[in-house]
């Protein structure tokens, strides 16, 4: 996720971080050329005039920017509804890690830590899941050393944590520890965490029709590659600039699209998962009196993994 303060309007116009420019830089020059050789040629090829004018060229700009509105916001829907699963978990792992430090046992920090830590667990190996990682990556001092072991064959490393975490409730439970009630409520809670690592995987595994991208893709390239046949006459010279920042417009838009639509990806523009999870990791453990790490930061490139 880029993070940076908003710079002035002037500088907006010429920032390259967060423009897409890079990504799409070969498609601009491709554009960009081509409409130089149009001009060139003044519209002809292979010695036949190709006579287009603006007309069909506005009728088509409507109906492809309604199509690519369509297909960004599509891909925002998933964007957002992720951050909104994620922010689940940081609330849920918060309420059970209170309710364990202040309903179960003798009331300290050291009866439910292991609890808590499973919670902070589960978030690491959630984003490990999402991201293709290591299942253990990361959950080194987090876990038992027998739930552990479980972790590099296991399908869903999420799923065995919030077993191990049911497990920890039961056997306080067992022991008097915790109330009939206040168990039952806290399961409500880990099934709730079940359900948001359920709506992740949805996500995750739920691409957009690959068809529609490619009907996309396509009617942007063929757009972008006529329009110097339509300018051409009218406007001569301006042309390749007319023609590069109406590509530049398709095209960035149809990159961010694409970046947002896998939101647990590693683009620039995708979700901060470890921000997230040092997030819940840094209050958590504020939760059991220790002192927290210090959050992380954007690097150079004001990317905030």
């Amino acid at each position: 996720m880029i993070v940076r303060p908003r710079p002035h309007w002037v500088r907006l116009l010429f920032v390259r971080r967060g423009s897409l420019l890079r990504r799409i830089l070969s498609q601009q020059l491709f554009v960009f050329f081509l409409a130089c050789a149009v001009v060139l040629a003044h519209g002809e090829l292979f010695h036949w005039k190709v006579t287009l004018t603006s007309a069909p060229f506005s009728l088509m700009g409507v109906a492809l920017a309604i199509f690519l509105g369509f297909r960004i916001n599509t891909s925002y829907d998933r964007y957002w509804e992720a951050r909104k699963l994620w922010g689940h978990v940081l609330v849920g792992a918060r309420n059970l890690a209170r309710q364990a430090l202040t309903l179960s046992g003798d009331g300290s920090s050291v009866h439910a830590r292991p609890f808590v830590l499973g919670l902070i667990a589960f978030a690491a190996s959630m984003r490990n899941e999402l991201r293709g990682r290591p299942a253990a990556d990361g959950l080194g001092n987090l876990l038992p050393a027998e739930v552990l072991a479980r972790m590099p064959a296991a399908r869903s490393a999420p799923n065995l944590i919030l077993l191990w975490l049911g497990a920890w409730l039961r056997a306080r439970r067992e022991a008097g520890e915790l109330t009939p009630m206040l168990a039952q409520h806290m399961e409500a809670s880990l099934d709730r965490l079940a359900e948001t690592l359920g709506g992740c995987e949805r996500i995750a595994n739920t691409p957009l029709p690959f068809t529609y991208s490619v009907i996309l893709h396509r009617s942007c390239y063929l757009y972008c590659m006529l329009l110097p046949f339509g300018l051409v006459d009218s406007i001569g010279w301006m042309t390749p600039l007319v023609v590069a920042f109406v590509s530049y417009t398709f095209f960035a838009l149809e990159a961010l699209s694409d970046e947002i639509e896998e939101p647990f990806g590693t683009m620039a523009n995708d979700l901060a998962l470890d921000a997230i999870v040092a997030g819940v990791d840094a209050s958590l453990r504020e939760m059991l009196g220790e002192i927290p790490p210090p959050p992380p930061r954007p690097d150079a490139e004001f990317i905030l993994t």
